[in-house]
């Protein structure tokens, strides 16, 4: 577990945060990797939105109220079995569609949506635990867009296979053999979860444990949960963060790439938007990382980011979205032969293209810097699984309101433009957080407020790291 193998000039060890972020990687490459790329083609592959949007619904709702609290369970359990359950419910969400596909049960959908709610919130509280208290300070930015790359190659390689199947098909659902390749997938990401370790075993390079509570138990967890906001009750400007930081999809996914362009051409552009997003969290997690400014400037400057790419980006969006026919035209089934193809070109298709490009990119940056400023605030582990959660359950609850707009019927227009103040907004109200709050540095002995760790327990005096010779 700590002997060390040398892999160019890196070392490495199977409790070493870079290999188990690894690991964790995989495992939503495979899991919410392969959703993304499964909702990014639309009403989740089939023609008619109807059953997606209710799922969705459903799959938010549960996830705004498990992933809330799963920072308790996550420190209760252990992220290596809180990941793995989570993982489960992927798959049976894709069986779900394949079944659809062929009797039209709607309540099988709907219920797989609200059991993936419960294993989402599970899994994305335990990977944000480790995506930020695993790495050194000085290393966050880098990991958190290692960790965002490999993910969403998930979603680009998942993007290929409708792509594959559907290359010469204009019109109606994706093929059974798309969702029985995403089935496999996603298992085999909850069984590959198995084989991370514990928090406990997790050794950095300069020889400290990730901290972590000794003895946890449920009662120690959920006053934990409420010492999280009590001690820092000015996490709450970053609520509004949170809630906005999933609520595009809705808009993307069904407003502009289900409503107005063909199977096909949507898988296209699904690929393009999952590869937009690793080219974005390359350039912003290096960004966050740059060594020759202080952290705290490198957090205002990032926020700053933001705030024009939310104008220039959703700007252009704008002036795409008003020259589009209303929702109640691109709902009927008569409109389906009118959907643009890749082979139309130029402005109705290469704009708009560039367009879906930029929001997977947008996308990218936006998750970024909200993983690095809650990994920015504290390094404990404990800590961490709870923000992770606050965070995943009030995303969520941000998605099951835009979810169940979009079911309601409301115009693409309307939920455009709601989406876009809520970005917009959103920074704002989040700007005396990073602005003040965001130090330098957070030392160990602060950290250890929040633990029933002490400082002997998580910087050993004798190294563990064995180098193979």
């Amino acid at each position: 577990m700590y002997k060390g193998v040398k892999i160019g000039h890196t070392e490495l060890w199977y409790a070493s945060p870079k290999v188990q972020l690894f690991m964790v990687s995989i495992v939503c490459f495979l899991c919410p990797g392969m959703f993304n790329a499964l909702g990014g083609l639309g009403g989740g592959g089939q023609v008619d939105p109807t059953a997606q949007d209710h799922a969705n619904t459903a799959l938010y709702s549960t996830f705004a109220v498990v992933g809330f609290f799963a920072g308790t369970v996550a420190n209760r359990l252990g992220l290596r079995l809180t990941l793995s359950f989570g993982g489960l419910g992927y798959c049976i969400y894709a069986a779900s569609f394949l079944c659809y596909s062929h009797t039209e049960n709607i309540g099988f959908v709907i219920f797989s949506g609200a059991l993936l709610g419960v294993c989402a919130g599970l899994l994305w509280t335990a990977q944000g635990a480790i995506m930020m208290s695993y790495p050194p300070e000085e290393s966050k930015g880098r990991y958190i867009s290692w960790f965002w790359m490999i993910f969403n190659l998930g979603a680009v390689i998942g993007s290929l296979i409708p792509l594959a199947q559907n290359i010469h098909k204009t019109s109606g659902p994706v093929t059974d053999g798309t969702y029985a390749a995403f089935i496999v997938l996603m298992f085999i990401g909850a069984v590959l979860a198995l084989f991370l370790c514990n928090a406990d075993k997790v050794i950095r390079e300069d020889n400290t444990k990730v901290i972590v509570m000794k003895n946890p138990s449920w009662s120690t967890e959920l006053i934990g949960l409420w010492e999280t906001l009590y001690s820092s009750p000015w996490i709450l400007l970053l609520f509004p963060m949170f809630f906005s930081s999933n609520i595009f999809y809705t808009y993307q996914n069904n407003g502009m790439n289900g409503a107005h362009f063909n199977v096909r051409t949507r898988a296209l552009n699904n690929l393009l938007y999952w590869f937009a997003q690793i080219i974005g969290a390359f350039l912003f997690g290096h960004a966050l990382d740059y060594g020759k400014l202080r952290r705290s400037v490198r957090a205002k400057a990032s926020l700053v980011g933001l705030f024009l790419l939310t104008f220039a980006i959703w700007g252009g969006g704008y002036a795409w979205q008003k020259q589009q026919v209303p929702r109640s035209v691109s709902s009927q089934a008569s409109f389906e032969e009118k959907k643009v193809d890749w082979t139309d070109g130029g402005k109705l298709y290469i704009g708009p293209m560039f367009l879906y490009f930029f929001y997977g990119f947008y996308d990218a940056a936006w998750q970024t810097c909200i993983y690095w400023y809650m990994g920015a605030l504290s390094n404990s582990g404990r800590k961490a699984a709870n923000l992770a959660g606050f965070y995943k359950g009030i995303q969520s609850a941000g998605a099951a309101i835009f979810w169940r707009l979009d079911g309601l019927g409301k115009s693409y227009d309307t939920i455009f433009g709601a989406t876009w103040g809520c970005l917009a907004g959103s920074i704002i109200i989040a700007a005396p957080v990073i602005f003040m709050r965001i130090k330098d540095s957070v030392s160990i002995e602060e950290d250890l407020k929040f633990s029933d760790e002490t400082i002997e327990d998580v910087v050993p005096t004798e190294a563990k790291i064995v180098t193979e010779p």
